[in-house]
C-alpha cells in the first residue's frame, strides 16, 4: 500500500525528495519529531424529500499539515497549495515550536504494510447516479408506505473515498485508502393533531454493497416505527432508580460519559478523573471496555491512525480494571508505552489528538431476559437523542429519545424525551450485570473534541445500572 500511496500523491507532484527536504525544514530549529500529512479526500451527498431531489452536492479537500514535536509541544501548519514552495513554508512555519540544533531528515523511506480492515468490492466511485437514485427512492418509499399516518420522509446518502499519507522524520511511510457509506431516513407523522419527527441512520466503511435491500428495509423501517412509538410515549417519573441499557445504541453513553476519560491527553495533562486509576479497579468484575480500530468495516476502523501507527484492539478495562488509556504519539512517550493507534484528526488542517475509534463494552454472562426481570420499578433505554458530558469528572445529562418503564420485571408503557443525570466512573461502578447479547451499533456516530470531528462507532451488551438519577422530562422532540 506504500507504493500506492506515492503513486497517488505523485500526481498532485509529491515524492521522496519533497518530502525528505520538508522535514528537514520541520527539524531545522531541533524539533525531536516531524511528520507530513497527506490527503485527499471526495466526498459526495444525495438527497431526497417528499419525493424530489432537494440536494446533490460534491466536494474535493487536498492539502497536507506539518506537525513539528518539541517534548510535550506542537508545532503545526499546513497548505493547500502542494507546490514545493508552499510545503517547504509551512514545515518552516512548524518548526518554529523548537530553538535548537537541527536534525538531520531521513536519508531513505521504507512503507509500513497494513492490514485492511475495510476491504471494498466496488467503490462509489464507480457508481454512476442513475444507480443511486433507485436506492433512495426505495429508502423513502418503505418509509413513507409504512403507516398512512407518515406524511412527509426525506431521505439521504453521504459517500466518499479519504486518502491520507503519513511520512515521518524517523524514515515511515503509511498509505491509507478510506471509505465511508452513510445514510439517513427520517419520518414525519400525523396523528390527532399531532406530530411527531424521529431520524435513523446507518454508517460503515464500505461500499455500495452495505446498502442491500434488507439494510434498506430495515433502516426504514426503525425510523417509521420509532416515529409512531412517540405518540403513545410519555417523560418518566423523576427519581432514583436502576436503568437498563439495551444493546448496541446505548454505547454512546459509554462513548461520552467514560470513554473520553480514557483518552490519554485528558490524563496527562490531569484532567481526567482517571488519571491516578491505572491497574486499579474502576468496575465490577465481568466489565471489559475495549477501543478496537480493527472492526471489520466499522466506521471507527482505521488501518494505521493519523500518525500512520498500525491499527490495533486496545483493551482499556480488563474484567473491571483499568489497563490503558487510548495513545497517540505524544502520550506514549510521556507514559513509556507503545502508541495504541489513536492518533486521529479531522482533515490535514488538523494536528492528531487521542481519540476514540470503535469503542465497545464486551460480552458478560447474563440474558437480557434475566436483567429485565431483575428490576421492579426502572427504565428501560433503547435510543438517545443528545446530551453534555464534563470531560473531567465524567458528569453528564443525557436525554432517552425512547425507551420503556420496567415495572415488576416486564417492559410496560413507552416513554419518550426522558433525562438521566449521573457521573460516567460511577455508572462504571454501578453497573452491577452485563448482558450475553452484544450489539455491534451501525448508527452513523461521529464524535468532536477541540473543535474536530471524526466517525466513530460503539456497541455494548444490555447492561443494568443499579441506579441513576432520572429527571423526567428531557429536551424536545
Amino acid at each position: 500500500m506504500g507504493l500506492e500511496g506515492w503513486q497517488w500523491f505523485g500526481a498532485f507532484g509529491v515524492d521522496e525528495a519533497l518530502c525528505r527536504d520538508a522535514l528537514g525544514c520541520a527539524l531545522s530549529r531541533g524539533a525531536d519529531f516531524a511528520e507530513l500529512f497527506f490527503e485527499h479526500s471526495i466526498q459526495n451527498a444525495l438527497g431526497l424529500e417528499d419525493g424530489a431531489v432537494n440536494r446533490a452536492a460534491s466536494s474535493v479537500s487536498l492539502g497536507v499539515g506539518v506537525r513539528a514535536v518539541f517534548g510535550d509541544q506542537t508545532g503545526y501548519a499546513f497548505t493547500a497549495d502542494l507546490s514545493r514552495d508552499a510545503v517547504l513554508g509551512a514545515a518552516r512555519s512548524a518548526a518554529l515550536i523548537a530553538e535548537g540544533s537541527a536534525k538531520m531528515p531521513p536519508l531513505a523511506f521504507v512503507s509500513r504494510k497494513l492490514q485492511n480492515f475495510y476491504p471494498v468490492d466496488r467503490a462509489w466511485s464507480e457508481v454512476p447516479v442513475s444507480e443511486q437514485m433507485p436506492l433512495l427512492s426505495r429508502l423513502e418509499a418503505v418509509a413513507m408506505g409504512y403507516d398512512p399516518r407518515i406524511v412527509k420522509t426525506r431521505a439521504s446518502f453521504s459517500t466518499g473515498e479519504q486518502r491520507v499519507m503519513v511520512v515521518d522524520s524517523e524514515g515511515h511511510v503509511a498509505y491509507d485508502l478510506r471509505p465511508m457509506t452513510r445514510a439517513m431516513v427520517g419520518c414525519t407523522a400525523e396523528q390527532g393533531g399531532r406530530r411527531e419527527s424521529y431520524t435513523a441512520n446507518i454508517a460503515s466503511r464500505q461500499g455500495v454493497a452495505f446498502l442491500s435491500d434488507a439494510r434498506l428495509v430495515g433502516l426504514a423501517e426503525k425510523a417509521a416505527k420509532r416515529t409512531l412509538f412517540l405518540f403513545d410515549a410519555s417523560p418518566a417519573p423523576a427519581g432514583v432508580m436502576p436503568i437498563v441499557l439495551g444493546a448496541g445504541a446505548s454505547g454512546i453513553l459509554l462513548h461520552e460519559a467514560i470513554g473520553h476519560g480514557m483518552e490519554a491527553d485528558f490524563n496527562r495533562k490531569g484532567v481526567s478523573v482517571y488519571a491516578d486509576k491505572m491497574d486499579q479497579r474502576i468496575a465490577p468484575p465481568g466489565v471489559t471496555i475495549v477501543d478496537d480500530g480493527t472492526w471489520i468495516s466499522g466506521r471507527g476502523s482505521i488501518n494505521c491512525d493519523d500518525e500512520g501507527v498500525e491499527s490495533q484492539r486496545t483493551v482499556l478495562v480488563e474484567d473491571g480494571i483499568l489497563r490503558s488509556y487510548m495513545h497517540d504519539k505524544i502520550s506514549a512517550r510521556h507514559y513509556g508505552v507503545k502508541p495504541t493507534g489513536n492518533g486521529r484528526r479531522e482533515s490535514f488542517r488538523d494536528p492528531p489528538l487521542p481519540r476514540m475509534r470503535n469503542t465497545l463494552l464486551l460480552n458478560g454472562p447474563c440474558s437480557p431476559e434475566d436483567i429485565i426481570r431483575s428490576v421492579d420499578k426502572g427504565i428501560y433505554a433503547e435510543s438517545f437523542l443528545n446530551g453534555q458530558v464534563m470531560i473531567g469528572a465524567g458528569d453528564f445529562t443525557f436525554y432517552i429519545k425512547t425507551g420503556y418503564m420496567i415495572e415488576g420485571g416486564r417492559l410496560t408503557r413507552p416513554i419518550k424525551d426522558t433525562n438521566i443525570i449521573g457521573n460516567g466512573p460511577e455508572v462504571l461502578k454501578q453497573t452491577d450485570m452485563v448482558g450475553n447479547d452484544f450489539q455491534f451499533d451501525e448508527g452513523g456516530w461521529t464524535c468532536g473534541k477541540d473543535g474536530q470531528s471524526v466517525p466513530v462507532s460503539l456497541g455494548m451488551p444490555t447492561v443494568r445500572v443499579a441506579q441513576m438519577t432520572v429527571g423526567g422530562v428531557g429536551g424536545a422532540a
